[in-house]
């Protein structure tokens, strides 16, 4: 037992079976816990139980963890427990687009975003002075060649494992990661893209758009893996436009919808909200 209780967040996944809700309420009491929200779901497509709570218990977390176990052991359950609002530990990557890093840089200052940014990296120098602006430190690596590839990758990997890293996020970092750092950062990195219908490939996506009267501008962000841009979906927006709106007027649209959507999908997992059920997401919102 502690003088003041903590608010904890609780989140767990195992098989769908009798008995699941029942275990874990009577963990919590023993915990001298008091669920203060609480969510759940059932995957009939995996046969998959999802919860997540939010408990105020006075206990330490090895004293919330041992009320934990045996009904986590009992029904093969993998357990998150954390504080809620604690900082998540995020690395940026960037290119040479500001509005996403700028968005998620602003409001991690203004306390609405639960991250913590030691470091962003990026294959440019453009955004050097903003994120100095925020006295988050930067680091530039030219990216000229396989080998410069491979070089990045690695300060990746050694930024995450010097700076206790728990998600990265691609602020439209222009760079298709290799499938072993996908493998590596699997479940823990999050990109963004536009989205269109039709979808418009290759240079100047906007003026694509433009040609054609598209109605509708979107943003996906997801989770990275080796399939480019087809992880699992965390959020998505939509806004529409139409004739009147010039290339430079689209793409102004299109950079609020990323830089909306990106945030959101930082926020719901910062906040222990995501889940993965395969190959799509569960969002306790």
């Amino acid at each position: 037992m502690t003088d003041e209780p903590t608010h904890w967040t609780l989140t767990l996944v195992c098989q769908d079976r009798p008995g699941i809700v029942h275990a874990v309420s009577g963990a919590v009491v023993a915990a001298h816990g008091n669920i203060t929200e609480s969510q759940q779901f059932s995957s009939a497509d995996t046969n998959t139980f999802f919860m997540r709570l939010q408990v105020l218990a006075p206990v330490t977390r090895e004293a919330f963890e041992a009320a934990l176990a045996p009904v986590a052991d009992q029904y093969g359950m993998r357990v998150r427990l954390d504080v809620v609002g604690r900082p998540l530990r995020t690395l940026v990557l960037v290119s040479t687009a500001a509005h996403c890093l700028n968005d998620l840089l602003f409001r991690q200052r203004g306390g609405q975003l639960p991250i913590e940014i030691p470091l962003v990296l990026s294959n440019h120098p453009d955004l050097a002075e903003l994120a100095a602006f925020y006295s988050i430190p930067f680091e530039h690596r030219a990216i000229g060649s396989s080998d410069d590839r491979a070089a990045m990758e690695q300060r990746i990997l050694e930024a995450v494992d010097e700076f206790d890293i728990e998600l990265v996020v691609l602020a439209r970092y222009m760079q298709i990661l290799s499938p072993s750092l996908c493998h590596a950062l699997a479940g823990r990195a999050v990109n963004i893209h536009h989205s269109f219908l039709p979808g418009f490939k290759g240079a100047n996506p906007y003026r694509q758009a433009h040609a054609r009267g598209v109605k509708l501008i979107g943003a996906t962000a997801h989770f990275v893996t080796e399939d480019l841009d087809e992880g699992p979906i965390i959020e998505q927006n939509v806004v529409r436009v139409d004739h009147a709106q010039s290339p430079a007027q689209l793409i102004s649209v299109g950079q609020d919808e990323e830089s909306r959507t990106l945030t959101q999908a930082v926020r719901w997992i910062a906040e222990d909200r995501v889940l993965l059920d395969g190959a799509r997401t569960i969002i306790f919102r």
